[in-house]
């Protein structure tokens, strides 16, 4: 009898963090390495969010909570997405979790039946696909590429969508590509929806507020009030508060998914961590006004990283709406061989010799289900991203 189960035979570990983990151990070695790997903002999470994380301690609120999440933030909550996407929930239809990742997890566990079709544009975050497959689903990947802007067309939507799909998947501003889709390029998507009522939407909003030159982010139920009964609106504290060690994540829906979901977090991990929770109180209720500066450091290294990158010689980088990642095309690149003589056979490929080589950490574009691309997060110092720019056009400059 096999000791490790099945199931974990159909999964892989996430790409995302053993990029991070490799950086690191180099770094430890002794290498000079640049990390480009991480999906965290390098800012720190701001003073008045640890001061409420400090008071919630000295006040003793270190305690088992509810499940679900405390009334407070859930309070919290409702007023944002009311405040901020037009939506109106009650607590009952409010669930908070250990980071986003758990509250769309805790979602497909309670949903997915064996057979069960899950729509996942690709290229996607790499734990969509595996998090339906530990829930027991079939994840139905659609590749969106370059020419679309990485962005999924209603024809793509429609020709995916079958008596089994129960799911579609919905991340805009997208990690990894930074694509957002415009209020227009949404409602094409949610007219298709509305025309297939079996479907559910998952729409993870985590980047909502890192979006950049006037865009206007939207988000499914927003514009198609039709679908408000068969959508979960996911969101969190991690990226746009800096506050992803503080794992606090967020959905509204229908209150009988709600109470499903809370079902399944009562048997894993119970309350999310009880000051992370007082803490996510005061960033969505307290001042916001650094949004705007965080916005426009992001703005200006997506504009540099976008620059260089589409001068180095190969890659093809677009200019993405938001989120703090580039997905540049190295279709030129393929077949070619590096000046340390590793022939570039895929991004796989590629991202080991850039790292090997130059030392420079990238995420290779297959374990987001689309290639051959890498993903880069300019989550990091100008110097820095201009010295790793610098590399890769070193790198590919050597390539015959």
């Amino acid at each position: 009898m096999a000791f490790l189960s099945d199931t974990l035979a159909r999964v892989k570990p996430s790409a995302t963090i053993a990029v991070t983990n490799k950086a690191r151990e180099l770094q430890a070695a002794g290498r000079d390495v640049i990390g480009l790997g991480a999906g965290e903002p390098d800012f720190d999470t701001p003073q008045n969010i640890k001061d409420a994380a400090k008071r919630a301690i000295d006040a003793g609120k270190t305690k088992y909570t509810a499940v679900d999440g405390i009334p407070e933030l859930k309070a919290a909550i409702v007023a944002k997405i009311q405040r901020e996407n037009g939506l109106t929930y009650t607590p009952a239809q409010v669930t908070v979790g250990t980071g986003g990742k758990q509250v769309l997890y805790n979602a497909l566990m309670a949903t997915l039946n064996p057979g069960d079709e899950v729509i996942i544009p690709a290229p996607y975050w790499v734990s969509y696909p595996d998090m339906v497959l530990l829930a027991g689903g079939t994840p139905v990947s659609v590749e969106c590429g370059i020419e679309t802007n990485f962005k999924m067309t209603p024809a793509q939507l429609e020709a995916a969508i079958t008596p089994r799909t129960k799911w579609f998947i919905f991340n805009s501003p997208s990690n990894p590509t930074g694509a957002g889709y415009t209020r227009t390029e949404l409602e094409a998507l949610t007219d298709v929806l509305m025309r297939h009522p079996h479907v559910w939407i998952m729409s993870d909003d985590m980047y909502e507020h890192l979006v950049f030159d006037d865009f206007e982010f939207v988000t499914p139920a927003e514009v198609e009030p039709g679908l408000y009964d068969r959508t979960l609106t996911c969101n969190g504290v991690s990226k746009a508060y800096a506050m992803t060690g503080w794992r606090i994540g967020y959905a509204g829906g229908p209150a009988h998914l709600i109470k499903a979901m809370g079902t399944i977090q009562s048997q894993s991990t119970s309350n999310p961590c009880s000051v992370a929770q007082y803490a996510a109180v005061e960033a969505l209720n307290g001042p916001q006004d650094f949004l705007p500066e965080f916005r426009k450091a992001f703005q200006r290294r997506r504009d540099l990283v976008v620059s260089m990158l589409n001068q180095a010689k190969g890659i093809r980088c677009p200019r993405p709406e938001g989120a703090f990642y580039v997905y540049p095309d190295i279709s030129a690149l393929i077949g070619k061989t590096s000046a340390g003589g590793t022939v570039i056979a895929d991004d796989e490929t590629f991202a080991t010799a850039l790292l090997e080589e130059t030392g420079v950490a990238v995420v290779f574009g297959s374990a987001f289900g689309l290639s051959p691309n890498f993903r880069v997060s300019y989550a990091t110092s100008d110097a820095v991203l201009e010295d790793a720019c610098r590399r890769i056009q070193g790198f590919c400059a050597g390539m015959r």
